[in-house]
């Protein structure tokens, strides 16, 4: 059988057939047309081990004489046979879709269907399938997907973090043993990794090569790098399931979630390549392409940290006033428009709107956002349930837990006075189903904001754990909504980002990246996950002056700025500010409408700037034509002198015309933006140089305060 060799944006994959076991000899660096004998990559037999070289196959297996993390495990239910699989090839198929690869185990009666794709933009995405095809049932305990990546690779990174931190870098070297990353929230997780990252010695934003995964998968997971004796290292994920959950009938089959794999040469910007094309080419895709296929992000107003539970016609409405006259597209209601929800202890599950707070409904208020020409939105929690509710004082089973009726009856611990409903169970999920479609059919509502504020501890339906199957529900429900009603949009919040992957991405149309708005931490919390996740589809808003959850104080121009980068809005009581704070936000908004387009196409840059307080990063368009960058101070800096900062991205033969346009200095955020006696040269009046210039040169930064910064506008002059 012919081995199977993959090309596609600088990114090769090959996976030979020679002994009957699939075998991913490379995937990495473009090889090229032609291929030479691979026999020559046989590996040595060292004294002491197997007579034979050891194959590490797509699924790795302890028959191969692979002593690493095996990629299948479980076995019969009648007498715990077939725990061993020794899978060989049957069949292997190529097309320009999708690579499949058979394998089977006649003894054991299992077949492993193996899905391959590289993608156009050198996105590579794995899935298994494991059917069984014996007369006894087999029981799964995991089948992880797995892809080698070469000793070269010494260094991982990988993120982590918790409510209001998410997604923070940690880095290690790569040494023998295995690193795991385990995620049992029953949702992605606060803490979830998104990414796991081999690379070579340094490797950074620019520079190095680099080997990244992703876990497509909102569930309980883990992510692994796994380096065995023999010095041979895997990166891999597999879903965490409970005891007994996923059992396989004869005929039955289970497919992993999808494993998504990158290779850049060109450091963490080439990983963020990678994933951003497949992003933008999903037809159901929502951004702002240059070419129209996509309508643009509309700039965005959530009232919660305006109003909170405090819903009052007459303070809607005037912050609807505002919202129009600064440049707001879409008004968002969010929790305490429903039954019993003057605080969070009741009301989840009841999902009619509260006559008492609102006697003509929701409609006074949609007529009045709508006749200023922007979209309404509102929040929902359809995953969960308070005990003070009229549904579950009607459905006291429909609460998910390890026993939820009986005289055992016990439920999992609560988590901010809630509980999770069991959507496993069908006339629940029916009735979520009912009340939203309900909802979306009265109501002009054209967002959705999906909240989802606890983990599913002890998570279980009928007296056994069903966190595979609530998250498949959930997946349901969403689609269902989707079809019923094309025109909504759904954002996934889940107490802001512990639901941060590309399953729940495909839908829903765009994440809460945190319920943190301190534009400080959202620094770094918004620059790891538009590693993975392109800005269009990331949430970041302006919050109030003092974060409602760190209490720190910042300028509006560091605040919009960090905000500018992503799907643009404002969480803040907008409808008290003074006429020149109103001025300044409503130039931000228009600077965001302006550049939106550019923003949500482009290609990420992240500089490896060498000064430690500053963040310099932006969007440039491909082809050169423009760019935006924003030049960050996170701390007070070590030299009296920032020096230059560089403008990668760009091209090299182009000639750029640079402003600097945002804070302007009619701006109130204007004065505290640096310390300085005269500011650099070009910062008042721009600059005119080169692509290769701006790159290799730069300019020099003004001396900033800390926790200020300016936006950079790139136009080439051609």
């Amino acid at each position: 059988m012919e081995p199977l060799h993959l090309r596609s944006a600088g990114t090769s994959v090959v996976i030979d057939f020679s002994n009957d076991q699939a075998q991913m000899l490379h995937w990495g660096a473009d090889l090229g047309k032609k291929l030479p004998e691979l026999g020559i990559l046989t590996e040595p037999v060292p004294h002491s081990s197997l007579d034979v070289p050891v194959t590490l196959s797509l699924v790795p297996q302890g028959s191969a004489g692979w002593r690493g993390r095996p990629g299948l495990l479980g076995h019969t239910i009648n007498g715990g046979q077939n725990f061993s699989p020794a899978f060989r090839v049957t069949d292997a198929t190529a097309s320009t879709a999708a690579s499949t690869i058979t394998q089977v185990d006649a003894t054991a009666c299992l077949e492993l269907v193996s899905t391959v794709r590289l993608h156009p933009g050198g996105l590579l995405e794995v899935t298994h399938r494991l059917t069984n095809q014996g007369p006894d049932a087999y029981s799964l305990e995991q089948l992880a997907v797995q892809l080698p990546v070469p000793g070269m690779a010494t260094e991982l990174l990988d993120l982590t973090g918790r409510w209001c931190r998410e997604r923070h870098p940690q880095r290690r070297a790569i040494t023998q043993g295995t690193w795991v990353r385990s995620g049992r929230h029953g949702r992605t997780g606060h803490d979830s990794s998104l990414i796991m990252a081999a690379g070579t010695p340094g490797f950074s934003h620019e520079q190095g090569q680099v080997w990244a995964v992703h876990f497509a998968w909102s569930g309980n997971h883990e992510e692994f790098c796994d380096t065995a004796a023999d010095g041979r290292t895997v990166l891999g994920a597999a879903e965490l399931l409970g005891p007994g959950e996923v059992t396989l009938a004869p005929g039955e089959s289970y497919t992993t979630p999808a494993m998504f794999a990158a290779y850049s040469e060109s450091g963490l910007n080439g990983i963020s390549r990678r994933f951003y094309d497949w992003f933008r080419a999903r037809d159901h895709h929502v951004g702002a392409w240059p070419d129209g296929r996509a309508r643009p992000r509309p700039a965005v107003l959530n009232v919660w940290e305006a109003v909170y539970f405090d819903h009052n016609l007459e303070k809607l409405t005037a912050l609807a006033q505002t919202a129009s006259e600064v440049g707001i597209e879409r008004f968002v209601l969010d929790d305490g428009w429903f039954r019993g929800r003057r605080d969070d202890s009741a009301g989840l599950g009841d999902w009619f709107v509260d006559e008492g707070v609102w006697p003509d409904g929701l409609t006074p208020l949609i007529n009045e956002v709508s006749s200023r020409g922007m979209e309404f939105g509102l929040w929902v929690e359809p995953e969960m349930v308070n005990l003070n509710s009229d549904l579950i004082r009607a459905h006291p089973d429909w609460v998910a837990g390890p026993y939820t009726s009986g005289s055992g009856a016990r439920l999992p611990l609560e988590w901010r006075q809630q509980h999770v409903l069991d959507l496993v169970n069908p006339e629940a999920w029916q009735y979520i189903f009912d009340r939203l479609d309900a909802l979306l059919t009265e109501y002009n509502i054209s967002y959705l904001k999906w909240d989802q504020n606890r983990d599913l501890i002890e998570h279980g339906h009928a007296g056994s754990p069903s966190v595979h199957e609530q998250t498949l529900a959930v997946y349901r429900l969403l689609d269902a909504l989707r079809a019923a009603h094309p025109g909504v949009e759904i954002e996934s919040c889940s107490s802001g980002g512990a639901r941060v992957d590309l399953e729940i991405l495909e839908h829903t149309d765009r994440i809460w990246t945190s319920d943190c708005n301190d534009a400080l931490e959202r620094q770094t919390i918004q620059a790891w996950t538009q590693l993975v996740v392109p800005p269009e589809l990331v949430g970041s808003h302006v919050g109030p002056t003092q974060s409602h959850t760190t209490a720190r104080t910042h300028s509006l121009a560091f605040r919009a700025i960090t905000a500018l980068f992503g799907h643009f809005g404002l969480e803040w009581d907008i409808s008290t500010l003074d006429c020149a704070s109103r001025a300044e936000l409503a130039f931000a908004i228009a600077l965001y409408k302006k550049h939106r387009a550019l923003i949500h196409s482009g290609d990420r840059v992240y500089t490896d700037a060498h000064q430690t307080d500053l963040n310099v990063y932006g969007v440039a368009a491909r082809g050169g034509r423009q760019a935006l960058f924003a030049v960050v101070s996170t701390t007070t800096a070590e030299a009296e002198q920032p020096g230059r900062v560089q403008f990668p991205g760009l091209d090299p033969e182009r000639e750029y015309r640079v402003r600097a346009v945002y804070p302007r200095a009619e701006d109130g955020s204007f004065a505290a933006l640096s310390t300085q006696r005269t500011a650099p040269a070009w910062f008042a009046q721009g600059a005119t140089a080169s692509g290769r210039f701006l790159g290799a040169v730069g300019l020099p930064a003004p001396i900033l305060n800390p926790e200020q910064g300016f936006v950079v506008e790139i136009r080439g002059l051609d």
